[in-house]
């Protein structure tokens, strides 16, 4: 006799939330934590180590680095051993380096850590990706994957803002041991999954995808405004000046949250409108919010700038993955999944590592502001997108799957 305590509703649409994705999202939280708990605190702990402000973005770019080659060779990696093996490696070496992060003040060492970190998220992104869609009815993708796209999301709301203050308050040690450890926690939850093979999605070659422009134009645009990302996540702590460290704190969590709700407001407007007609003014809002927070000794203008930047970042994480994911058929899936995660953390590192040896010569407002004019070259792209309308589909995946 099987017992349900959420018997299906009366139209019956099968039970959304679950046994296996409640265990799931403990995993998600517990990948995004350790993550962003510790993005912002490791750039500034290399930089204090006497590495001066191009070795926070080599911190930052080596974590991105490793992470878009993880990706790459994590599918076979969850083809062989299945979804539970391979996402309690990714959380292991998420987690382990993290306690071991601050023995040593060497650039080496930091550099070491985070591409082992950057290993294990990229393995936590395809494993436990691929595992989350399958536990969702597909008659409910969309809906569900909006909800663990917020169940991820809040880490990075709270965790940003709070690694920083915690830097203030504890030190660096007791964050990155912290960090390491909730992620290696949350791997008790892995044996309670499922263990299925990966989707024929997977079948769809990322070359193919790589030629296809539809698909490119998106990528491109997504590109240009992720390397803000990467900037203002590793380099604002250190731009704003040090008397107003609290600002830092606010802006960050800002930054987060405005990107999480117009996340949510994109994802409603795609199910009702053709979502290519945010791509131009979400790159022109994420262009905006990077030129006012070039005025870093104000900190109205940074709190304002990091909004819109947040705002335009939301728009364009989920209008530019809904498209992709229209122009292909399920088969492609997979590949609209590896383009649309390597210009996220590819963007994020290498506007990490172009700022960090930027600044040096222009200062942080100049860095900033010339960051802006980088991303309105995607103009173009965005542009063309916009003028050229997408049938509409059933369902679109929503948020990104992040861990």
């Amino acid at each position: 006799m099987t017992v349900t305590t959420n018997p299906p509703p009366a139209s019956g649409r099968p039970p959304l939330v679950t046994t296996p994705l409640l265990l799931r999202f403990v995993s998600i939280i517990g990948a995004s934590t350790s993550l962003f708990l510790l993005l912002s605190v490791v750039p500034i702990y290399a930089d204090s180590a006497g590495g001066g402000g191009s070795s926070a973005g080599l911190a930052t770019g080596a974590l991105m680095l490793t992470t878009v080659i993880g990706e790459l060779a994590a599918p076979r990696l969850v083809s062989r051993f299945g979804y539970r093996v391979a996402l309690a490696a990714g959380l292991f070496l998420l987690g382990a380096p993290a306690l071991v992060l601050t023995l040593s003040g060497s650039m080496l060492w930091i550099v070491a850590v985070c591409l082992v970190r950057g290993l294990g998220f990229a393995v936590t992104i395809v494993a436990g990706g691929a595992l989350t869609v399958s536990l969702i009815p597909p008659e409910r993708r969309g809906e569900g994957l909006a909800l663990v796209g917020i169940v991820s999301g809040v880490p990075s709301l709270v965790g940003l803002p709070l690694g920083v203050w915690l830097v203030e308050q504890v030190g660096y040690t007791p964050i990155c041991v912290a960090g390491g450890l909730i992620a290696l926690a949350s791997i008790a939850a892995v044996p309670g999954l499922p263990d299925r093979e990966l989707g024929v999605g997977h079948a769809v070659g990322v070359a193919a995808g790589l030629r296809t422009a539809a698909l490119m134009r998106p990528v491109a645009v997504f590109t240009a405004t992720a390397l803000g990302a990467g900037i203002v996540v590793t380099f604002l702590p250190l731009a704003v000046p040090a008397a107003s460290a609290e600002v830092v704190t606010a802006a960050l969590f800002v930054q987060s949250a405005a990107a999480m709700a117009a996340r949510w407001a994109a994802g409603r407007h795609g199910d009702r409108r053709d979502p290519s007609g945010l791509v131009l003014p979400g790159l022109l809002v994420c262009a905006a919010g990077m030129l006012l927070t070039a005025f870093t000794a104000s900190p109205a203008a940074v709190l304002a700038g990091v909004a819109l930047f947040g705002i335009g970042f939301g728009l364009m994480q989920n209008a530019t993955l809904t498209l992709m994911y229209g122009r292909v058929p399920s088969a492609g899936h997979a590949t609209v999944t590896a383009l649309w995660n390597f210009a996220y953390d590819a963007g994020m590192g290498a506007g990490a590592l172009a700022f960090g040896a930027l600044a040096p010569h222009t200062g942080y407002p100049w860095a900033f502001a010339l960051t802006a004019a980088v991303m309105l070259t995607a103009s173009v792209p965005a542009w063309r997108d916009r003028t050229r309308p997408v049938p509409p589909t059933p369902a679109h995946p929503g948020p990104r799957l992040t861990t």
